[in-house]
């Protein structure tokens, strides 16, 4: 379940980085077919006109909320400290929160679904791991 876990978060948590990187270079969207992802969250999210007049404040919520907590993650697994697992655990529980949220926005759609999944993996792993460590000390 580790090996699973490192593997996630790193895919998780340098996509994010690569994602925001994108909404940076391309903030309308226009090269990755973000245009219309762009106008449905005007329609849908408080504050259109300061938050969302392009996709680089997006990019950073993205970076900080999904790539760097992701690689943290990643790090704390690979140094196999024990905060580790508490950490996967917050990153699977706010990756789907992300999701939920781009649902909410965008409808259901393959890869929100299966970002929803890695985040419910991640979660269900953290957990599982946290009561083994928990059984083991008693």
């Amino acid at each position: 379940m580790i090996k699973l876990e490192k593997i996630l978060t790193l895919f998780i948590g340098i996509g994010a980085v690569a994602g925001a990187v994108m909404m940076w270079i391309d903030p309308m969207g226009q090269m990755w077919g973000g245009e219309p992802l762009l106008e449905m969250l005007r329609a849908k999210m408080p504050w259109p006109d300061v938050f969302f007049k392009n996709f680089i404040p997006s990019g950073f919520v993205l970076l900080f909320l999904n790539g760097i907590t992701q690689i943290v993650a990643a790090y704390l697994l690979f140094k196999k400290h024990r905060l580790a697992q508490h950490a996967v655990l917050a990153c699977g529980i706010i990756l789907m929160l992300w999701i939920i949220l781009e649902w909410w926005v965008w409808g259901f759609n393959v890869v929100c679904n299966i970002y929803f999944v890695f985040g419910l993996v991640e979660t269900i792993n953290a957990v599982i791991m946290l009561f083994q460590t928990r059984n083991n000390h008693e």
